[in-house]
């Protein structure tokens, strides 16, 4: 005889502290969901471990109200658990993936804990399908991932952006990236501005905290949108954008990064675009400290999400 299977929901051991928890029921608008896959990662392997170690952070939420927004997210939400994905290799993931993103984009709003970068790629592959018309994308991130191969493999957590430029998956004039500063050849670090998008490095950002001083990098933005008729945005947060000292545990660190103070001022103001969707990677809580990291990560995630539902989005 077949025994039936438990799914295995992670926000189901949450208690009600946690902004994150489930409370908005099936026919809830907004998802989370986690991507425990990290077979792609190119330095310290540990971002499968990441959508649990976010969860946990959110404890330290409390009722989930936003200080800024004046919103909970919490009976808006609800958690489509750990996604049942292959751990085999990136093809097989990928591959399993496709078939579970059309039924959770026509269910809701998702947002993604990852999970390694190359998550991204069959997101904004589904995300094209669902809505007919390719997106916008705000990428946060210390590293520019537009590489054309994956040190001898066709494709990784370094070459999502790349991918899906050639693919059309994207506005390309319309792809923003903000906190780059990796090493890299210039035809990598300049791709996105050459093929017409914008890029906004950590160098450029040194110094720039509140809203005033972030608002030519937001006006660039909103311009560049209108320009190209508003298109749906996706927004992909590499926690390493993040300067080491405000996370730690990530993959591959890189000194001189943003503040979570520059990137909250930045979803803060932004959260009235037309978003249609965001994930969370490269957490890798064997390297964290204090939960430095999945604290950040679980307040962005809370902060996209109520400012969401502060915008009257869907």
């Amino acid at each position: 005889m077949n025994t039936p299977q438990p799914q295995h929901h992670a926000f189901a051991y949450l208690d009600q502290n946690s902004f994150l928890k489930a409370s908005g029921g099936p026919s809830a608008p907004y998802g989370i969901a986690g991507l425990t896959w990290d077979g792609s990662t190119t330095n310290r392997s540990g971002a499968r471990l990441g959508p649990r170690a976010i969860r946990l952070a959110s404890h330290q939420l409390c009722d989930g109200i936003h200080p800024h927004f004046d919103v909970s997210p919490i009976e808006h939400l609800h958690d489509c658990g750990d996604l049942p994905l292959p751990n085999t290799g990136l093809d097989a993931m990928r591959a399993r993936f496709a078939q579970l993103l059309p039924g959770l984009l026509a269910e809701r709003h998702m947002v993604w804990l990852g999970g390694d970068h190359s998550v991204t790629l069959p997101i904004l592959r589904a995300l094209k399908a669902h809505l007919g018309r390719p997106v916008a994308v705000i990428h946060f991130d210390a590293h520019c991932d537009t590489w054309e191969d994956h040190f001898g493999e066709p494709s990784g957590h370094g070459t999502w952006v790349y991918e899906a430029i050639n693919e059309g998956l994207v506005v390309k004039e319309c792809f923003t990236q903000i906190g780059i500063r990796s090493s890299g050849e210039r035809a990598a670090r300049d791709y996105v501005q050459d093929q017409g998008g914008l890029i906004f490095t950590a160098r450029a950002l040194r110094g720039r905290e509140n809203g005033e001083q972030l608002a030519p990098v937001m006006d660039a933005i909103r311009e560049r949108l209108r320009a190209h008729g508003n298109p749906p945005v996706y927004l992909s947060l590499d926690i390493d954008c993040l300067d080491p000292a405000f996370a730690p545990g990530t993959g591959t660190p890189e000194p001189g990064g943003m503040t979570t103070n520059q990137v909250l001022t930045l979803l803060e103001d932004l959260a009235d675009l037309d978003f249609v969707g965001m994930d969370c990677v490269e957490v890798a809580p064997p390297y964290d400290h204090a939960e430095l990291t999945a604290c950040a990560a679980a307040t962005f995630v809370w902060t996209y999400l109520a400012g969401r539902i502060a915008a009257g989005g869907r």
